[in-house]
């Protein structure tokens, strides 16, 4: 009922629209992914953030652990699954 009334709108920079260190970030995820995905998007009004993220990011599933890097996805897709995150 009430998800028919609110509805969240967030500023996104396309990355034709991108400069800067914005430009830097946006580079860099569609050399990972191939693309610019919406998440990434979502933080595209403060780079800085974005950056700190994408080391968090990188720390979490690429750094030392005693997880492999298949189980690290496996843990990514049932959190994003669980939270109702469709990517």
């Amino acid at each position: 009922m009430w998800d028919d009334l609110l509805v969240a709108h967030i500023r996104l920079i396309e990355p034709d629209e991108a400069t800067g260190p914005l430009k830097d970030e946006y580079d860099a995820a569609v050399g990972r992914a191939g693309k610019v995905f919406n998440i990434v998007k979502a933080m595209s009004l403060r780079p800085g953030v974005l950056r700190r993220s994408m080391e968090l990011y990188k720390g979490i599933m690429f750094g030392p652990s005693g997880l492999g890097r298949r189980e690290r996805e496996l843990l990514a897709t049932v959190v994003s699954r669980t939270n109702g995150c469709h990517y």
